[in-house]
């Protein structure tokens, strides 16, 4: 299954996107990022710390260049915005979304060209998290992990 599909199955499930949304709104964290690792975990997939590092470099890339920016774009439009309209402004965040949205997939495509190919049984994720995580920030929101690890589907 490719990381795109694995993914969007993933942030559906319940609780997932509460939890992801946890831990970039307050722990920093890059959503995309974990979920290519949890991905590799899920799929048999051993990356090594230079890969991990790779990856977390290509998520900073992209979330500098266009998904960071594209997310404050939507964030400030979701508010009611003196003298625009309303349904001007929410035609204009919803193209902002779809935009954030494929960039965000273009993201999970680099990540997942980086991502070894499978040679082992699935593991559980929560290693592949922390070294994400660790790769990503200064501070390896353990907790939080945890809950989005339980929330992933096997």
């Amino acid at each position: 299954m490719s990381l795109w599909d694995w993914a969007v199955r993933a942030y559906g499930t319940e609780g997932v996107s509460e939890t992801c949304l946890t831990l970039q709104d307050v722990h920093e964290q890059n959503v995309p990022l974990l979920l290519w690792a949890a991905w590799t975990a899920a799929t048999g997939r051993r990356p090594d710390e230079e890969t991990v590092e790779a990856a977390a470099d290509t998520a900073r890339a992209w979330d500098l260049a266009a998904v960071a920016p594209l997310r404050a774009v939507r964030r400030t439009l979701k508010a009611a915005i003196p003298d625009i309209d309303n349904p001007a402004r929410e035609a204009i965040r919803t193209q902002v979304k779809a935009v954030e949205l494929d960039a965000e997939r273009q993201l999970l495509a680099a990540l997942e060209a980086l991502a070894p190919a499978p040679d082992a049984a699935p593991q559980p994720p929560i290693a592949a998290l922390a070294a994400a995580a660790r790769a990503w920030g200064t501070v390896t929101p353990r907790p939080a992990l945890v809950r989005l690890a339980e929330r992933l589907p096997a």
